[in-house]
C-alpha cells in the first residue's frame, strides 16, 4: 500500500517531488517523480499558441500600437493626407482639356477613387478573426507570400517615402516665400538658401515626430492639418471669384497646344494631375487599424463613415477649385514656378500681403500634419524588419533613431533632387496601381465573385487600364 505524502499538480513546479511508500516489512521508502514545468500545455493545440507566442505583437508597432481612434479621427487622418499641395495644379488639367473634358475625368477619378476605398474598407476584415492594417498584409492575402511583397512593398515604401520628400520641397520652399514675403527688405545679409528651408522643415517634421508614437496619436495632428488644407484651398477659389477673371481670358486647349504630337503630350499630363491628386490609398488600412473592433460592430462601420465625411469635403476642395480656378485664369493659369510662387509675384494684386502670408502657413501646416502620416507607414515598416531580427520590442531610443535616420534620408533626397516636385506626374505614376489598380484585383482575389457577375467585370476592366 502506498501513499503519497507530496503531491504535484499537472502544470506546477514541484519543490519536493517524490512519494514516501510503505512497503510490506514496514519500512519507508521515497522514491523521486518526474518534473513537470509550467509551460506544459493541456490542450491539442498547444503548438499553435506557442506560434502565436512566438509571433511579434501589433502593440509593438506604430500603426496598430492604439485602437483607440473613431471615424472622427479617420476623417482628420483621411483629410490631412488626402488634400494636398498637388491640388493648387488641377486647373492646369482644365488647361489642357478645357470644360467638358477637364470636369468629366475628375469626376470619374473622384468616383473611381472613393469606390476603391470602399473595397479597402470591406477588405480589413474580410477573414474572421483576422484584420489587414497594412496594405502589405492584404496584398499578401490576396496574392501570395512572394507576389505579395513583390507587388506591395517597393511601392508602398517608395509612395510613402517619395511623398515624405517632396513635402519637404514643398514645406521648404512655401517657408522661403514666406521669409521673403515679409523680411524680402530686412537687413539680414545672409538669408537661407533653399537648401537650408528644407534643413528648417524636416528638424520640424522629426521634431513632432518624436512626440507621436502612433498613427493614433496623430489625430490632433491630422485635425490641425484637416483645418489648413480645407483652409488655404477654400480661400484661394473665394478670393479669385471676388476678384473676377484675368483680361482676354481663353478656355480653348487648342491655343495651348498646336502641333498633334503636343496635343496628345497635354492630355496626358492633364489625366496625369487629375491622377496624382487622389492619394492616399497606401495609408487608409493604416487608418481603420486605429479603429477599435467587436463582434457586433465591425471597424468598417466607422471608418466608411470617416471616409463619407472626409471625401464630401475633399469634393467641396477640388471640384470647386479647378472650375474657379480655370475660370479666373482660364489658358493664363500660372504653370511656371506653380501657384504660390505667382501669387507673390505676377499675381500680387490678387491678394493682400497679410492674406497671402496665411496661406503659406496653412501649406507649411498641412505639410508638416501629412508628413507624419505617410511617415508612420514607413516607421512600422522599419520597426517591424528591426523587431525580426533582434525578436523584442523597439526601445524608445531605437525609434527615435529610425525616425532621425528616416528624416535624414529624406533631407538628403530632397537635396539632391530639388527638381523632384516637378516629376510628381513621374513619381506618382509608378505606384499608380495603388490607388486604380490592386484594390479591385485584391477584392477579386478575396472574395472570388462568379466570373460572370457585374461585380467581376466591373472590377477588372478599370483596373487593368491603370
Amino acid at each position: 500500500m502506498g501513499e503519497m505524502v507530496n503531491k504535484c499538480k499537472l502544470g506546477d513546479v514541484c519543490l519536493d517531488n517524490r512519494i514516501h511508500v510503505l512497503n510490506d516489512d514496514g519500512h519507508i521508502t521515497s522514491k523521486h517523480m518526474p518534473e513537470y514545468e509550467t509551460t506544459t500545455t493541456l490542450n491539442s493545440g498547444s503548438g499553435e499558441e506557442q506560434t502565436k507566442n512566438n509571433q511579434p505583437s501589433d502593440d509593438w508597432f506604430p500603426i496598430t500600437q492604439s485602437r483607440r481612434g473613431n471615424s472622427w479621427t479617420a476623417t482628420f487622418h483621411l483629410l490631412s493626407s488626402g488634400i494636398g499641395i498637388q491640388t493648387l495644379s488641377l486647373p492646369l488639367a482644365f488647361v489642357n482639356m478645357g470644360w467638358f473634358w477637364g470636369i468629366l475625368c475628375l469626376s470619374l477619378a473622384f468616383v473611381w477613387q472613393l469606390y476603391t476605398i470602399g473595397l479597402l474598407v470591406s477588405l480589413h476584415e474580410s477573414v474572421p478573426d483576422n484584420r489587414y492594417s497594412r496594405y502589405l498584409q492584404l496584398s499578401i492575402a490576396a496574392f501570395g507570400e512572394k507576389f505579395g511583397k513583390i507587388f506591395a512593398v517597393f511601392p508602398v515604401m517608395y509612395l510613402s517615402g517619395g511623398t515624405c520628400v517632396l513635402f519637404i520641397i514643398a514645406g521648404g520652399q512655401t517657408m522661403k516665400l514666406f521669409y521673403q514675403l515679409f523680411c524680402g527688405d530686412c537687413s539680414s545679409k545672409q538669408p537661407f538658401t533653399t537648401t537650408q528651408w528644407f534643413l528648417v522643415f524636416i528638424c520640424l517634421a522629426i521634431l513632432v515626430s518624436l512626440f507621436l508614437p502612433n498613427l493614433h496619436s496623430v489625430a490632433l495632428v491630422s485635425f490641425l492639418g484637416a483645418i489648413m488644407a480645407v483652409g488655404y484651398c477654400t480661400i484661394l477659389w473665394v478670393v479669385f471669384i471676388a476678384k473676377g477673371r484675368e483680361n482676354d481670358v481663353v478656355y480653348d486647349p487648342s491655343d495651348v497646344v498646336t502641333s498633334e504630337a503636343s496635343q496628345v503630350r497635354s492630355i496626358l499630363n492633364a489625366l496625369g494631375i487629375i491622377a496624382v491628386v487622389f492619394r492616399g490609398h497606401n495609408v487608409v488600412l493604416e487608418i481603420q487599424g486605429t479603429i477599435p473592433s467587436t463582434p457586433s460592430r465591425s471597424s468598417s462601420k466607422s471608418m466608411w463613415k470617416g471616409v463619407l465625411a472626409s471625401y464630401l469635403i475633399i469634393a467641396m476642395c477640388f471640384f470647386p477649385f479647378s472650375i474657379v480656378g480655370y475660370w479666373s485664369f482660364g489658358n493664363k493659369f500660372p504653370s511656371n514656378g506653380g501657384l504660390l510662387t505667382a501669387l507673390s509675384t505676377t499675381l500680387h494684386n490678387r491678394m493682400s500681403k497679410a492674406l497671402l502670408g496665411l496661406i503659406y502657413v496653412q501649406v507649411i501646416i498641412s505639410c508638416l500634419a501629412a508628413f507624419q502620416i505617410y511617415s508612420m507607414v514607413v516607421y512600422d515598416n522599419l520597426e517591424r524588419a528591426y523587431v525580426s531580427k533582434t525578436n523584442h520590442e523597439c526601445s524608445k531610443f531605437t525609434r527615435m533613431a529610425i525616425r532621425i535616420i528616416f528624416g535624414g534620408l529624406a533631407f538628403f533626397i530632397s537635396v539632391a533632387f530639388p527638381f523632384l516636385q516637378s516629376l510628381s506626374l513621374l513619381i506618382g505614376g509608378i505606384a499608380l496601381h495603388l490607388t486604380f489598380g490592386y484594390p479591385s484585383l485584391m477584392w477579386i482575389a478575396i472574395k472570388r465573385p462568379p466570373k460572370k457577375s457585374v461585380r467581376w467585370w466591373l472590377n477588372p476592366g478599370p483596373s487593368h487600364g491603370f
